[in-house]
């Protein structure tokens, strides 16, 4: 009896390994957040808090079309709540308040990482950073360097200038691009001080090739608009790409076709967040959120040279399909009825909820960034879409708390920011403690010892 129970426990250990993964590998770390250029010694005119506006009357509209009660979401810092950062944001502060910097955002590109910081308290002297791999890579706690320069990150300075960006992304013809939502999201005092706007920056000479700015008949406000992926079907035709944007707010999908200079809007129920996914329970602090459609990722190539759309809310464990193919025909987004364009994949399992995912076209495995595990997850494309299907990577609780972005580079590495977000927003970080971490991972050490292999 007492052997087989031994077996049975030496079996179940064997399959626990098996399920996990050779997990995530800390690059770096940070107490605080810190820039070579805080702006301490140039003139900083800090917004007035009294100003109204730009855009009156929005949020009222936009609550009406939700329903009865105020959508809360991750962009929201719930009344009555009174963190330090909230302090800091009534106080005459200066251009740098370094409780108030929480990075979000994570991309790599040969040898420059991209760190955002949205504008989410006052202080923050950049929203749009980088640290250079080459110079500062052997640094536990490297500082900031604004991209493409400090000048532009002021948005005091000129209308034309950088607001707040929550995540970018580098498609196949070395651009970077990004939301620039157009809001200080400043507890109890939001502001939409410009459109939101679509940047494309030219990687090879850092000069700002594009900028979009949303109309107010596609979006009112920038608050939802959180991530966007690219679909550049060839390199060599560049001016043909595609980039889709969730609104995790208003629960819609826009595509913006960059050779058209055009936006059209897609509705549907499944861009809606999931009422049994909305209680979570991260670092501590219990909470509900109601983030509707989060993350979009441009999957495999199929035989008729078209490639699906995954996607998913953020309060919900399930995930989603659409063909690319449909999203670039704006007439589509006019139908009252898309049949079984958009499809069910399944359910990623109890406990699911992610931020932000991507797809590996060496592995064919897509990566998720789960914020109630506190780690990331796995699924091989080829495989039928399940919970039994879906692997652990990397979990971690005490130090990867809110894995708020996650990007694969061109070489096949994941990169993951986790940011303590719920505890920053519900209760008070510990100044002298760590809590912002970037994790990396080879595609196929991540995969490794899982399901996704």
């Amino acid at each position: 009896m007492a052997k087989s129970l031994f077996l049975l426990c030496l079996h179940v250990l064997i399959l626990i390994d098996m399920i996990q993964g050779d997990g995530m590998i800390e690059v770096f770390k940070w107490k605080q957040m810190d820039y070579y250029n805080r702006g301490d010694k140039r003139l900083h005119r800090m917004p007035d808090p009294s100003a109204p506006v730009v855009f009156p009357g929005r949020y009222g509209r936009e609550n009406h079309f939700r329903g009865k009660r105020d959508v809360l979401t991750s962009r929201d810092t719930p009344a009555g709540i009174m963190s330090r950062s909230n302090m800091a944001a009534t106080e005459n502060v200066g251009p740098y308040v370094a409780y108030n910097n929480v990075p979000m955002g994570v991309t790599h590109f040969r040898g420059r990482l991209f760190v955002t910081m949205p504008r989410r308290r006052v202080g923050i002297p950049s929203t749009l950073n980088f640290i250079d791999m080459r110079s500062d890579g052997k640094q536990r706690s490297p500082k900031l360097r604004a991209y493409p320069d400090f000048e532009l990150n002021q948005f005091n300075a000129s209308e034309t200038n950088l607001v707040s960006v929550y995540r970018t992304t580098v498609d196949a013809c070395q651009r970077l691009w990004f939301i620039d939502t157009g809001m200080l999201e400043y507890p109890n005092n939001r502001q939409q001080i410009r459109r939101p706007s679509i940047w494309i920056v030219d990687l090879a000479t850092d000069r700002v090739r594009k900028r979009y700015d949303i109309p107010e008949s596609i979006v009112e406000t920038g608050r939802g608009l959180a991530s966007l992926t690219i679909d550049v079907g060839d390199r060599h035709q560049c001016q043909k790409a595609y980039a889709y944007i969730p609104d995790l707010v208003n629960s819609r999908l826009y595509v913006y076709s960059l050779e058209e200079d055009h936006m059209w809007v897609f509705q549907h129920n499944y861009f809606n967040f999931d009422p049994l996914a909305g209680d979570l329970h991260i670092g501590g602090q219990t909470f509900r959120w109601d983030d509707g459609i989060f993350s979009t990722t441009l999957g495999p190539k199929q035989s008729d040279g078209s490639h699906d759309v995954y996607f998913h809310a953020m309060a919900s464990n399930n995930e989603f399909v659409v063909s690319n193919r449909v999203l670039q025909k704006e007439s589509n987004a006019a139908r009252s009825d898309h049949g079984n364009d958009f499809r069910v994949l399944g359910s990623r399992g109890v406990n699911k909820q992610c931020t932000m995912h991507d797809y590996d076209p060496r592995t064919g495995v897509v990566f998720y960034a789960e914020i109630q595990t506190n780690g990331v997850g796995c699924w091989k494309s080829s495989q039928p879409f399940s919970a039994a299907s879906h692997g652990i990577v990397a979990s971690d609780p005490q130090n990867m708390i809110y894995p708020s972005d996650l990007t694969i580079d061109e070489d096949g590495v994941i990169w993951v920011m986790s940011n303590s977000m719920p505890i920053f927003i519900y209760s008070q970080l510990d100044p002298n403690a760590y809590n912002f971490r970037i994790w990396k991972q080879d595609v196929y050490e991540a995969k490794h010892n899982t399901v996704c292999e």
